[in-house]
C-alpha cells in the first residue's frame, strides 16, 4: 500500500463515524494531489473537491458508502493535473458546479459558463450539500481566483467548522506559491504581486479556530510548494505554530514573507505550462476509457523517424541505457509523470513500454491526468529487451572519477538538479538547467561540444540525456551519484 494511501486511512478513521457527515481524501501518489468527497448521510447526497480526470474511483467510492454526487467544486484552476470537473458534469449534467467568481474575467473557467448547472461563488458565499454547508473564502495569491472551503457539519449538532479545503492556498508546513504564473505560463511581473497577495489571503484566515482540519489539495513531492509535509492533513492551530510560512505572513512584514515564500521555489515540469490553459477554455471530455492495445517492436520501428511519435520506456535505468529503441524516453515507474509531463507534448502519439498490460493501464491513467491523451498502445518490456539491430540505442555512460579525463576533450557539463541542490555544490564549470526545464530551455544548450549529463544520483541525468539524444544531442550520462564526485572538481 502506498504511504500516502496509508495515511490517508489514518485520516478516514479519525472522523467520527457518528456524524451524518462523510469525509474522504483520495490521494494520488504520483502527482501529490488529494481529492476530497465530503457527503451528508443523511440527504445522501455528496460532493467532490478538485477532482482528476478519471473520475470513476469517485463514483464508486461515492456509491459503496450508499452516495450520490450531486456536485462537484474546485479551490482555483489547476496548472498540475486535467481537472475532472467538466468529466462530471458532461457525465451527469445535473450536477452542480461550484467555480471561483473571483479573480477577473482572465481567471474565469470558460468551458462552464454557458451550464445552467454552474454557481459562481464569491468572498463570503455560503452552500449546503445537505445538511453540509461549505463557506467560500476568496484567498488570492497562488492564483489570482483562488478559493478555500469552509466546512461546517450542521447535521451533525456543530456551529463552528470543522474543516478548511485549503486547496493550493495552505498546506501541511507551506503555503501555494505564487511565481508558478510567471515560471511556467509567462505572466510577466505576477510573481510579486501574488506574493504579497498570499500573505494578506493568509492574514485574512487568522481568526480561524485552532481545532480547524486543514485539508490540502497537496502533499510532500508536488511542486506546487517547496516544502510540503508528508501528513495528509493538519489542524490551522498546529501549522499557525509550526508552519514556516504562515508564522512569518501572520509575525512578520510583508517584505519578509514575499522574500521568503520566493526563494528556492523548486523548477515545476514543463507541462504545467499547458495546463492553465486546458483547465481554463475545458479539457477533452474522456467518457469511457479505450482499451489498450499491444504493439510489437516490428510495428513500432517504422514510426521511430517520427517527432510527432514517442515511446515512453519505463524499464530500469541500466536496462534502458543498455539499449532502447532510438528516440525513447526514459522514464521510470518511480518518477513517471515527473518525467514524461517533462518531456512529452500533448499532440504526441505515445507508446508505453510496460511489463504487462496492468502496469502499462496505470502509466496511461498517469498520463491522462497530465493532460497526455493520445496513448496508441503498449510494448511488452521483454520484447524491446530482446531487441537488436541499427533501431537499438546504447546511452554511453561514466562515473565521476572518469570525468577528468573527459575535461580536454571539450565537453560541456550539464548538471540537471534543481538549482537549491546546484548551489549547494557542483561540477566546476558546469551549466545547470534542471531537468524539468530542459523543454522549455533547449536553445540554450549549447549544441557544438559532447555534453557530460550529471544529477545526484543519475536517474534525472539518463532521462535528461535520452531526451538531449532525441533532439539531436551528443550525451553521456554520468550515471553515478554525486558523492562520488572527486573534490578537486568542484566549483563554489
Amino acid at each position: 500500500m502506498e504511504p500516502m494511501q496509508q495515511r490517508s486511512q489514518l485520516l478516514n478513521q479519525s472522523i467520527d463515524t457518528t456524524s451524518p457527515m462523510f469525509l474522504r481524501q483520495i490521494p494520488d501518489p504520483h502527482l501529490a494531489q488529494y481529492a476530497y468527497i465530503i457527503g451528508c448521510q443523511r440527504s445522501g447526497e455528496a460532493i467532490v473537491i478538485d477532482p482528476e480526470r478519471d473520475i470513476q474511483r469517485y463514483l464508486e467510492i461515492a456509491s459503496q458508502e450508499g452516495l450520490k454526487i450531486t456536485a462537484v467544486a474546485e479551490t482555483h484552476i489547476h496548472a498540475d493535473f486535467v481537472s475532472g470537473a467538466r468529466e462530471l458534469a458532461a457525465a451527469d449534467p445535473s450536477i452542480r458546479i461550484y467555480l471561483s467568481g473571483e479573480g477577473g474575467p482572465n481567471w474565469q473557467s470558460e468551458w462552464a459558463m454557458r451550464l445552467p448547472s454552474l454557481q459562481l461563488l464569491k468572498d463570503g458565499n455560503s452552500f449546503n450539500i445537505g445538511n453540509i454547508e461549505l463557506k467560500a473564502i476568496h484567498t488570492p495569491g497562488h492564483t489570482p481566483e483562488h478559493m478555500v472551503y469552509l466546512v461546517t457539519d450542521h447535521g451533525g449538532g456543530a456551529n463552528e467548522p470543522i474543516a478548511l479545503l485549503s486547496g493550493d492556498f495552505l498546506f501541511v508546513g507551506d503555503a501555494g506559491r505564487p511565481d508558478l504564473l510567471e515560471q511556467v505560463a509567462g505572466l510577466e511581473n505576477t510573481q510579486e504581486p501574488g506574493a504579497r497577495a498570499l500573505y494578506h489571503s493568509l492574514r485574512k484566515v487568522s481568526e480561524l479556530p485552532c481545532h480547524v482540519q486543514i485539508l490540502p489539495a497537496h502533499g510532500a513531492g508536488s511542486a506546487c510548494g517547496k516544502a510540503l509535509g508528508s501528513v495528509p492533513n493538519s489542524t490551522f492551530g498546529y501549522e499557525e505554530k509550526f508552519n514556516p510560512a504562515l508564522k512569518i505572513a501572520l509575525n512578520d512584514s510583508e517584505d519578509a514573507f514575499v522574500k521568503f515564500i520566493l526563494s528556492g521555489q523548486p523548477e515545476p515540469p514543463a507541462y504545467f505550462a499547458n495546463m492553465k490553459h486546458v483547465n481554463k477554455v475545458g479539457p477533452v471530455v474522456l467518457g469511457d476509457f479505450p482499451a489498450l492495445r499491444e504493439t510489437s517492436v516490428a510495428e513500432i520501428i517504422p514510426r521511430l523517424v517520427d517527432p510527432g511519435f514517442i515511446v515512453l520506456d519505463t524499464r530500469s535505468r541500466e536496462s534502458f541505457l543498455a539499449g532502447h529503441l532510438k528516440g525513447s524516453l526514459f522514464t521510470p515507474p518511480e518518477k513517471f509523470s515527473d518525467f514524461a509531463g517533462s518531456y512529452l507534448s500533448p499532440d504526441q502519439e505515445i507508446v508505453v513500454v510496460a511489463h504487462d498490460p496492468q502496469e502499462a493501464e496505470s502509466f496511461v491513467h498517469q498520463l491522462v491526468r497530465i493532460g497526455f491523451d493520445r496513448i496508441v498502445g503498449f510494448l511488452p518490456a521483454d520484447a524491446v529487451a530482446a531487441a537488436t539491430g541499427e533501431s537499438i540505442h546504447t546511452t554511453p555512460t561514466i562515473t565521476f572519477k572518469e570525468v577528468a579525463s573527459f575535461l580536454s576533450r571539450g565537453v560541456q557539463l550539464l548538471d540537471v538538479r534543481k538549482a537549491t541542490e546546484f548551489s549547494a555544490g557542483h561540477l566546476r564549470g558546469a551549466m545547470n538547467l534542471a531537468h524539468t526545464r530542459l523543454l522549455p530551455h533547449l536553445a540554450e544548450i549549447p549544441k557544438d561540444n559532447p555534453l557530460l549529463v550529471s544529477c545526484q544520483s543519475g536517474m534525472r541525468a539518463a532521462s535528461a540525456c535520452a531526451f538531449l539524444e532525441r533532439n539531436g544531442l551528443q550525451a553521456t550520462c554520468i550515471a553515478d551519484r554525486f558523492e562520488n564526485a572527486p573534490t578537486e572538481l568542484l566549483g563554489s
